[in-house]
């Protein structure tokens, strides 16, 4: 049951880091693909029917850990207190710009948001790379289970790490890239004309710093953690979800080039989805690991509710999920297409 549940959070993460990775990579090229005021609520209106309810996720996914995983939950949520709170504001400043952009109608009040959707946008994908490299590189577990880390010490993942040192702000900016290139795609299956151009263009320029950057970081990460090694040599089977990332990678740019936006866009999806279970099937049974001593690392079976909580939890589960997934797919096949602004910007 731990890892069934373990594979139920990493599935539910992975999805929210796809869907409403979009919406913050149309935010990242808000400022710079959008020449006017017009093409700025074209990619606000690319996203508007479904940016709240692919933050659905991530609640999802934080309940779920908290239920499945509680000494998990309590260590994470403790040290990383700080990193949490400024994704936190992160993610309310990103909504409520959306939602205010539209209440007075003034060139000064527009920018102002569109900068700071833009920001918030920029910075939350920077924090979510952020954090999955402290996952990978580990924390200073103690003894109860507990951690404490600064915003940063010297930049470097030693004994006294911070949440920013080299190789998180390295995972930070591939994660930049990566929904860059996932937002500019959506973005261009959603607009016509100009807007579609650039985004196209942005995509395609930034393929090229995300295919140096994926090497490096996946040659660094095998260099800082060793138990990714130790786990792929375990489950050789396992080295198909690099590969399918990998090949993934590829169909991003070949799509692109021949201009089939929707397949370059699943593309994406699918080169996101193999990094991420890539890196949760490194880790596995730790879910935390520890880089002190790695007798302390919170794993699937140390970190996990009793089993009867588990099986009486998936009894709920089950239907819960399947109404998200179905209210997911009526959204997205209700408001498929490209989109459509009246002169009011609806």
């Amino acid at each position: 049951m731990p890892t069934l549940w373990f594979c139920l959070v990493a599935v539910m993460l992975a999805g929210y880091v796809i869907l409403d990775g979009f919406d913050i990579g149309a935010g990242v090229i808000h400022l710079f693909v959008a020449k006017d005021d017009t093409q700025r609520r074209a990619v606000l209106a690319s996203i508007g029917p479904v940016w709240d309810g692919n933050e659905v996720w991530l609640l999802a996914a934080g309940g779920t850990l908290y239920f499945a995983f509680p000494g998990l939950y309590a260590s994470s949520f403790s040290g990383f207190y700080l990193a949490l709170m400024i994704v936190l504001w992160l993610l309310i400043l990103r909504g409520i710009s959306i939602e205010f952009r539209s209440h007075v109608n003034s060139e000064l009040w527009h920018s102002f948001w569109d900068a700071i959707f833009a920001g918030a946008s920029a910075l939350l994908a920077i924090f979510y790379g952020t954090a999955l490299g402290n996952v990978v590189r580990g924390v200073p577990i103690d003894g109860d289970g507990y951690f404490f880390l600064p915003l940063w010490t010297n930049l470097w993942p030693g004994a006294e790490p911070g949440i920013i040192d080299w190789y998180t702000v390295l995972v930070g900016v591939t994660a930049f890239v990566a929904l860059t290139i996932h937002g500019a795609l959506w973005v261009a299956l959603k607009t016509e004309g100009d807007l579609r151009t650039r985004c196209q263009t942005v995509a395609r320029r930034f393929w090229y710093v995300m295919l140096p950057l994926v090497l490096l970081v996946s040659v660094a990460s095998f260099n800082i953690q060793p138990l990714l090694l130790e786990s792929f040599k375990k489950h050789a089977w396992g080295i198909v979800f690099p590969a399918i990332s990998a090949a993934a990678l590829a169909g991003v740019l070949v799509f692109s080039n021949r201009q089939r936006e929707g397949a370059a866009f699943l593309a994406s999806c699918v080169f996101i989805l193999g990094l991420l279970l890539s890196a949760a099937m490194g880790l596995y049974p730790n879910m935390l690991p520890s880089n002190l001593d790695a007798g302390r690392s919170l794993t699937v079976a140390s970190a996990s509710a009793a089993d009867y909580g588990l099986r009486a939890g998936l009894f709920w589960f089950v239907p819960a999920f399947a109404l998200a997934l179905a209210y997911s797919f009526f959204v997205y096949r209700h408001f498929a297409g490209k989109i459509e602004l009246d002169p009011q910007g609806h």
